[in-house]
């Protein structure tokens, strides 16, 4: 019946109940304080009222409850939704039970009442204030109850009894989903303390909560604490079957707006170095930057950090038309330099020099590509068009309009590629090498990193939505390996490593340790809130499935093939890498343009295999490629101009 109240009734038949209940309880407050001011006890325990004309009093009855619910009304107490009434409600019954106060005051000098106590307005308002506020504070308990007999609320233990702790144990009140049970907080002095009726535990009673008070999440209220130290709380966590979210910023009006999903990047343990403001404005402050590939994960988280640092112009260039619509948008909010979209692609070549030459850009990121390993496997083709000549394209467009600095982003895939992707890029950053050997003024060089968390091409957005799916995980092979790093660090440090170019140098990315892929699977689960199924817990929640290396994936990726020397910036490696002179170059590339064209698998993997080092693309066969429909003879292929003769 309860909840057929709650959920049954509008909000207009609601605040009907309030004032009905207000009709009532008003005069009865006043009834009470007379009784209180006259009446007695008997020696049998009764109230002993005879004597008083409680019928001579009426007009003070009656102005107490229109007095009473008028004001109410005009102070807006009756547009207080009951679920969500506080303590600034108190204000609100405060003034409408002094105005229902001074009301019955002057009727009852005003009128002749013989008898009525003088003292019983200051017994009404207190009793009338305790009616009202008590009411509304008992309606607000009882909608919570059935919205918690409707939907049981996920009961949270809170790591960290400070005071963002505390906010957040009130914010919480106020939401249905969540139900704090319990603190948690490895200082001996907050231990076994109070706050806001929540005891405070030690992180060794985490099991027995688990157990007793069903806690199924707890929320790490660290705010202001150093990436080392959620680390460690995050690792310290890991063991238990929690969902774990992290507090990234103090809890406000938005209440638990500020909490976020465990980010695996919490979890690789690099010791991040600040950067060098002058390294990171070298090749940005006061130049024109073109991006390319700015809709891109990379690109764009570049674009974002170039932004504040003061361009006189950044101009994105991306053939992705929404991505580019989107960013230029995010960019205009912020009060940074002009941020000019140009739509195309990096193989057009008269695009590219027409941009380079009507903005005067001094610094170009090259980050178009395709980067996906097993998609390129199956457009062979058109990876190498993009990735190769689309980098060859806008090369010889930066050197023609002489641009400072080209920065070619590139992968650790280029090493030892087993993939077309992987040679693709190697390719390109022969292409920048060769460059720089015909360049009279513009810097080339290439900065070379492993996966970046949660862009397009990382393995833990599938990993979390395979999750919320129910799984199962897909994990390539057990000892599988890859390289991780942030993408906010790998874009400032590419900023960085530009700036520290003089020309033809490949710079590495130190990476740290690479991670198992599997260990991550497992991390990314039980960080959930779920348990792994395996041979050892066949009860498990979600189940890790091995489906074995795709084609072109190595089980370890490598980032440099030889020696690799330091750089002024502790994270930004110099390695020499052997490439072929532009004389030997160029007739590779135009062999390996018409194959091609002319969709020959075998002449491409020949010729990719004969000028790249360790390259192995022994699983490209045109057996195992979909046929394709032959191209009708009056349609051109889609390629960049043929260079001029000396160029």
């Amino acid at each position: 019946m309860l909840a057929n109240l709650v959920n049954g009734t509008t909000r207009w038949q609601k605040t009907a109940i309030a004032v009905a209940v207000d009709c009532a309880s008003l005069p009865f407050a006043l009834w009470c304080a007379v009784v209180l001011r006259y009446g007695a006890l008997d020696a049998d325990g009764t109230l002993n009222v005879e004597g008083v004309d409680f019928a001579a009093f009426w007009p003070t009855f009656l102005v107490a409850a229109v007095v009473g619910v008028t004001a109410f009304g005009a102070v807006g107490l009756y547009r207080h939704v009951v679920r969500y009434i506080g303590w600034e409600a108190i204000g609100a019954i405060m003034k409408g039970v002094s105005i229902a106060t001074i009301a019955i005051m002057a009727l009852a000098y005003m009128l002749p009442m013989p008898g009525f106590p003088r003292s019983a307005p200051l017994i009404f308002w207190v009793l009338s204030f305790g009616y009202a506020a008590g009411t509304r504070f008992a309606g607000r308990a009882c909608v919570e109850r059935v919205a918690r007999r409707n939907a049981a609320p996920k009961r949270v233990a809170i790591y960290g009894a400070g005071e963002a702790g505390a906010q957040l144990a009130h914010s919480l009140r106020q939401d249905r989903g969540y139900r704090a049970v319990a603190f948690i907080d490895p200082d001996p002095r907050k231990q076994r303390g109070v706050i806001h009726g929540l005891t405070v535990h030690p992180v060794e009673a985490l099991p027995k909560l688990i157990a007793q008070q069903l806690v199924s999440h707890v929320f790490v209220a660290l705010p202001g604490a150093a990436e080392t130290v959620r680390r460690e709380v995050v690792e310290r966590l890991e063991p238990y079957r929690v969902h774990v979210r992290l507090l990234s910023g103090w809890v406000g009006r938005d209440g638990l707006g500020g909490l976020r999903d465990i980010d695996i990047g919490d979890l690789l343990g690099r010791n991040e170095v600040s950067p060098f403001p002058h390294l990171l404005r070298g090749s940005v402050t006061d130049r024109v930057v073109l991006v390319t590939g700015a809709g891109g994960s990379i690109g764009s988280e570049l674009c974002r950090q170039i932004a504040p640092l003061r361009p006189r112009k950044l101009v994105l260039l991306d053939h992705n038309e929404f991505a580019l619509f989107r960013l230029e948008r995010e960019l205009k909010r912020g009060d940074h330099a002009p941020a000019v979209p140009v739509l195309g692609s990096v193989l057009d070549r008269p695009l590219m020099e027409r941009c380079l030459r009507v903005h005067q850009v001094d610094t170009v990121y090259h980050a178009a590509a395709y980067k996906h390993v097993s998609l390129v496997e199956n457009n062979v083709a058109q990876g190498i068009q993009n990735n190769t000549f689309g980098t060859l394209c806008a090369t010889e467009a930066a050197a023609k309009a002489g641009v400072s600095r080209f920065i070619l982003i590139s992968t650790d895939k280029a090493v030892r590629t087993r993939s077309v992707m992987g040679a693709s890029k190697r390719l390109a950053e022969m292409v920048v090498q060769a460059q720089q050997k015909r360049s009279n003024g513009t810097r080339f060089a290439v900065v070379r990193f492993g996966n970046v968390l949660v862009s397009s091409g990382s393995v833990v957005p599938l990993f979390l939505e395979q999750i919320d799916k129910g799984g199962p995980v897909t994990v390539t092979h057990p000892a599988a390996t890859r390289y991780f790093m942030t993408l906010s660090e790998a874009a400032g440090l590419v900023l960085q490593a530009a700036s520290l170019a003089a020309g033809g140098e490949v710079f590495v990315l130190d990476m740290g340790n690479p991670v198992n892929i599997h260990d991550l699977a497992r991390k990314t689960i039980r960080l959930r809130g779920h348990t792994v199924r395996d041979e050892a817990n066949p009860r498990g929640d979600i189940a890790i499935k091995f489906i074995g290396l795709r084609p072109g994936e190595k089980l370890r990726e490598d980032l440099v093939t030889g020696d690799a020397a330091g750089t002024e910036h502790p994270k930004i490696l110099r390695t020499a890498e052997h490439h072929k002179p532009w004389g030997e170059l160029r007739p590779a590339l135009e062999t390996l343009r018409q194959a091609c064209d002319a969709f020959d698998f075998q002449a491409i993997r020949s010729t990719i295999e004969a000028v790249v080092e360790g390259a192995d693309l022994a699983e490209l066969a045109e057996a195992e490629r979909p046929e394709r429909p032959e191209r009708p003879d009056n349609v051109v292929p889609m390629r960049p101009r043929e260079p001029a003769e000396g160029t």
